[in-house]
């Protein structure tokens, strides 16, 4: 097997094949090309679903569903298990794929399907530990203990997963693999791009011995099959990660269905005057501009005490400017942005940025979709950069007179997923911690999720529901209660 190449057996039962390229694509119908965003250009395509054929998919899945749900816990295991094997088997071409398909660096393209592997490898064995309860009458007032109810965890259906283009691999695994395991059958929605690292995934399950009608990737543009995916009669919850007007769509569109939402954010670093500056520098530069800043946790904006945001801010320039700039395959840490829109968006809120009285400690400097990292000084409320959301590298500073004032800033966004606070004073930091309204609170350490069995939540828009291996099987399953009434007691 080639160290470059995905294959996928020319008589799939899906009828992915390969093309001459060496990459997966779809024979028949209409196609969409998938473009990597470092070259510009195609490097495969996927076939582009109509409505008939996804009836005919999720038919198969709901069917499939039926043996799924009443298949042995350990036999699921099993199954997940041999599944993560044969990605670990896969990291070098996987890596490859991501680096040409959205322009993650070597390093991070495969730290991305390891930590995937063992994802699954986890959900699989935690998936045997999750276990029920007997409640006894006779605990509530009123009633004897002939009656007991054996409390369970039942799947749901056919659940539909929809990842975005920064971790195709990793956010579809993080919904996939808890899924199965507890019992669900799953459509997978992969972004466009990310779409061919998607199928490869999907495909290696097969691999593994997954049911073709328990597992499935729809293929397709998101404007044009979206909605129909979402609103299938046959799916019974829908797991999303994107962003928040997308997740606030689904929401009005389906009806009394579970959902999941990993959304938006515009994560906050907290810098009070006793924080351990070096410490401080070097977790922000890593949370902001990893992966170009295309993270939903990412640190995207600095609270420093006045006292201390000029050091901070030259600091923080400084170490910046040792990031490497160029192409994935370099292991460069900022590569280009995934597509030419998102980058006018980032540049466009960098301009006006400088416009309104921003000082830029770093070169402002952009190459089409390559935008080099940006630290902007004398960020005010008043502009857009200290409230939206970039999604690239550029990382701004606003001056506050002390930590009140930093908390009413961080918690006037709409977005509540991450913050982080950086102080000596512990005490003082679980102090902010409580009155910071987001999911999570990192104390001097930079926003970003996992381990992956710590509760992954969002608050306001960004988000719904807890992740987490734990915590993603029990919100893909319901409870469902038998009550065994026995004779008198």
């Amino acid at each position: 097997m080639s160290d470059t190449t995905i294959f996928i057996p020319k008589d799939s039962r899906d009828s992915v094949q390969l093309n001459e390229d060496g990459w997966i694509t779809h024979p028949r119908g209409e196609t969409i090309e998938v473009y990597g965003p470092a070259k510009g250009h195609a490097i495969g395509c996927v076939h582009a679903y109509e409505p008939s054929e996804i009836d005919q998919r999720i038919e198969q899945l709901a069917q499939g569903y039926q043996t799924w749900r009443f298949t042995r816990l350990t036999d699921r295991a099993r199954l997940l298990h041999r599944w993560a094997d044969i990605l670990e088997k896969h990291i070098t071409p996987l890596a490859q794929l991501l680096m040409l398909e959205i322009a993650k660096n070597r390093q991070d393209a495969s730290d991305e399907i390891q930590r995937s592997v063992d994802f699954i490898h986890y959900t699989a064995e935690e998936g045997l530990r999750l276990s029920g309860e007997a409640l006894y009458g006779d605990a509530f007032p009123g009633h004897a203990r002939n009656k007991v109810s054996l409390v369970g965890r039942v799947p749901l259906g056919v659940v539909l997963a929809i990842p975005p283009f920064n971790y195709p691999i990793n956010l579809a695994i993080t919904k996939i693999a808890p899924a199965l395991m507890g019992g669900n059958a799953v459509i997978l929605k992969p972004p466009t791009q990310g779409a061919l690292s998607g199928l490869n995934i999907v495909h290696l399950a097969y691999e593994a011995g997954i049911p073709f009608n328990v597992l499935a990737a729809i293929t397709g543009s998101s404007r044009n099959i979206g909605d129909y995916l979402v609103s299938h009669p046959y799916v019974k919850m829908v797991n999303f990660t994107g962003s928040t007007p997308t997740g606030q769509h689904i929401a009005q569109i389906t009806t009394m269905m579970p959902l999941l939402l990993e959304l938006g954010g515009k994560d906050a670093a907290l810098v009070l005057s006793d924080a351990d500056m070096t410490l401080a520098r070097d977790q922000i530069v890593s949370g902001a501009f990893s992966y170009s800043g295309q993270r939903c946790t990412a640190v995207k904006r600095v609270l420093a005490v006045d006292e201390l945001a000029s050091s901070l801010g030259l600091a923080i320039a400084e170490k910046v400017r040792t990031l490497t700039v160029g192409l994935p395959e370099d292991n460069c840490m900022i590569t280009p942005l995934i597509s030419q829109q998102s980058a006018d968006f980032v540049w466009e809120l960098i301009q006006e940025a400088l416009e309104q009285g921003a000082v830029a400690l770093t070169p402002v400097h952009r190459k089409d979709n390559l935008i080099f990292p940006v630290v902007l000084d004398y960020v005010t409320p008043s502009m857009r950069i200290a409230w939206e959301e970039p999604f690239g590298p550029v990382l701004p500073i606003i001056r506050i007179q002390d930590e009140a004032e930093g908390i009413s800033l961080a918690n006037a966004s709409e977005y509540g997923l991450q913050a982080a606070i950086f102080t000596q004073d512990i005490s003082k930091a679980f102090d902010l911690a409580e009155h910071l309204d987001v999911g999570t609170v990192q104390i001097n350490g930079k926003t970003s999720r996992g381990p992956d069995h710590f509760p992954f939540v969002g608050t306001k828009s960004s988000g719904l529901g807890a992740q987490g291996v734990r915590y993603s099987i029990l919100a893909m399953t319901r409870l469902k209660s038998t009550v065994v009434n026995l004779g008198h007691v």
